[in-house]
């Protein structure tokens, strides 16, 4: 037997019985301790004009207990990052991406989602306005441009194609841009 063969044997026995040795050290004693969450307290809100109440954990997006935890299948999930706006909502009436605002911002304050919006016997005037104009195509992100643009006419009763422009950056992947826009100037002489 060579002397390099026999130097291999010797350290692979050594090096089997170092893994052996680490593998029941580690057995015997976990590699951290078990993580406890502590309860999460409620949170206490106004949703659509109704008291409502989540234990979600805090740092939870909005958008899941919206959709999941309370039922509300109107707001959508587009993107995740904020960016496309389907997520759209009113908190205390300013627009605000579900998708990304945690639900310890939400505590005592006023949401509003798309049912809350209007009814169908009274439709608020985005609501209308998009109905005349044939708005949506396939649908998905106009609840979210529907709450975009209510939250600006609060702010802007009657917005330039600028001031739309400005405002309202939602993401409509059929293109609806143009018939938006109508609607929104619709929605601005119906609310007057």
């Amino acid at each position: 037997m060579s002397h390099s063969s026999r130097a291999y044997r010797t350290h692979n026995k050594s090096h089997r019985k170092a893994i052996t040795l680490w593998i029941t050290s580690n057995k015997a004693r976990p590699h951290s301790p078990p993580q406890v969450q502590p309860p999460s307290l409620p949170t206490n809100f106004n949703l659509n004009g109704q008291q409502a109440t989540t234990e979600a954990d805090p740092n939870s997006p909005l958008l899941w207990v919206i959709r999941d935890e309370l039922g509300l299948k109107g707001t959508k999930f587009g993107c995740g990052k904020a960016a496309c706006g389907a997520c759209t909502l009113h908190v205390d009436g300013k627009a605000v991406r579900s998708c990304s605002y945690p639900v310890k911002f939400i505590e005592g304050k006023e949401v509003t989602t798309i049912e809350g919006l209007g009814t169908p016997d009274n439709l608020h005037p985005v609501q209308q306005a998009w109905k005349e104009e044939i708005v949506p195509q396939c649908g998905y992100c106009q609840p979210g441009f529907m709450m975009a643009t209510a939250a600006m006419l609060k702010e802007i009763p009657e917005p330039t194609d600028e001031d739309i422009d400005n405002n309202i950056v939602n993401v409509c992947r059929c293109g609806t841009y143009y018939r938006m826009r109508k609607a929104i100037h619709r929605a601005s002489q119906l609310s007057k």
